[in-house]
């Protein structure tokens, strides 16, 4: 055999080797990314991947037997009062008013208004109210014993003013000694109202 025909020999045996070499490498490396893959599962076939977050958002199950929940909420509305019943005390709002000074021998005067704040008309008994006049802790007047005017009853319409008017005299109960000049305080019954504060010269 001459030297050509061996060179050529020896290449091909080279070549062999190195396809050999590089077909065992690669089944390797075959064979180690099936197993790492999950081929040791058996039957080839792949687990089905569950969707996380559709579990997370399912509502949880209600118990066995749990009922739901419902809230009724009622409202009361309140029954208009009726057309000429009496009236109730909470719908009146009462006011008076005086002059703050009365000159020597004019008489103080007083006017009392009551409003009827209901949806409806009421019957009022203007008798029951009555002015009371003080001087510190002394009792001086009082309309509701001196005085007959402001008596009956009267209808009151809402939100229309009703008002009657208290004259003092100037006497100490009913026709007795003149009151002395000075501070007196006059006060409401019968009704809620601020007191009135005045002077007599």
């Amino acid at each position: 055999m001459d030297t050509g025909t061996e060179r050529h020999l020896s290449l091909d045996r080279y070549w062999r080797r190195r396809v050999a070499v590089l077909a065992g490498m690669a089944g390797a490396v075959a064979a180690l990314a099936w197993a790492c893959g999950g081929g040791s599962s058996g039957g080839g076939e792949k687990e089905p991947v569950r969707n996380a977050g559709a579990i997370d958002s399912a509502a949880p199950p209600m118990p066995p037997g749990a009922m739901p929940t419902v809230t009724v909420t009622t409202t009361v509305t309140p029954e208009a009062a009726e057309d000429g019943a009496p009236c109730n005390a909470h719908d009146l709002v009462f006011t008076m008013a005086a002059a703050k000074t009365y000159a020597a021998g004019q008489e103080p005067r007083f006017g009392v208004t009551v409003v009827n704040t209901s949806s409806a008309s009421c019957r009022f008994d203007a008798g029951t109210l009555s002015v009371v006049v003080r001087s510190g802790k002394d009792r001086i007047w009082s309309s509701g014993e001196c005085l007959k005017a402001g008596k009956g009853k009267r209808t009151l319409r809402r939100g229309v003013p009703s008002t009657a008017a208290f004259t003092w005299d100037r006497r100490r109960g009913c026709g007795g000694a003149p009151a002395r000049p000075g501070t007196y305080v006059a006060s409401l019954k019968g009704g809620k109202a601020g007191k009135r504060i005045f002077h007599l010269r």
